[in-house]
This record gives structure tokens, sequence and C-alpha cells, in this order.
């Protein structure tokens, strides 16, 4: 599913809310905050909350309009709104 993925398939869910299974009895939600790139590769960034970081691993994402797919994320930083995470897809 990730090979079908391109910018054009997140741009209009910039701002919207994915749902992570940090571990199987917790979901946290992710805000995707921008899409780099106008092809492969290409970047996204998401913002978790501050009470609970993710580890750079691969995690199970959702998300109403995509389904669900398995996606490596990084942790790039934080700011005062939460922790920021990348995805990049090569």
């Amino acid at each position: 599913m990730l090979e079908t993925f391109t910018p054009a398939t997140f741009r209009p869910c910039i701002g919207q809310v994915f749902s992570v299974a940090a571990s199987p009895s917790r979901q946290l939600s992710l805000t995707l905050v921008s899409c780099t790139g106008a092809q492969r590769p290409f970047s996204l960034i998401f913002r978790g909350p501050l009470e609970h970081p993710l580890p750079q691993k691969t995690h199970p994402f959702s998300h109403p309009a995509l389904g669900a797919f398995d996606l490596f994320i990084v942790p790039v930083g934080r700011d005062e709104a939460g922790f920021l995470y990348e995805a990049v897809f090569n």
C-alpha cells in the first residue's frame, strides 16, 4: 500500500488527525503538519502529544480516508504543542 502513496495522497490530509497504535492498548492522535516534495522522495511531519513520546520504529497508522497502514517514523524534535515525527518515502 505504501508504494501507492504520493504527496498528492497526503496534502489533502494536512491538519487532519491520524490514529497511531502506540501499544496494543493505547491509541494516540498525531496531526499531519506538512508534506514536502513533489514526487518521491517526499516526507511527512506529524505532531503528537508531549505526554506520550513515540520511539523511532514502524507504527500502525489509520486514517478515515486512507485506511490502515504501517509507517516508519523518526522523532525529529518538539515544540510547545508536542513532539514532531518525520516519515520519509523513497
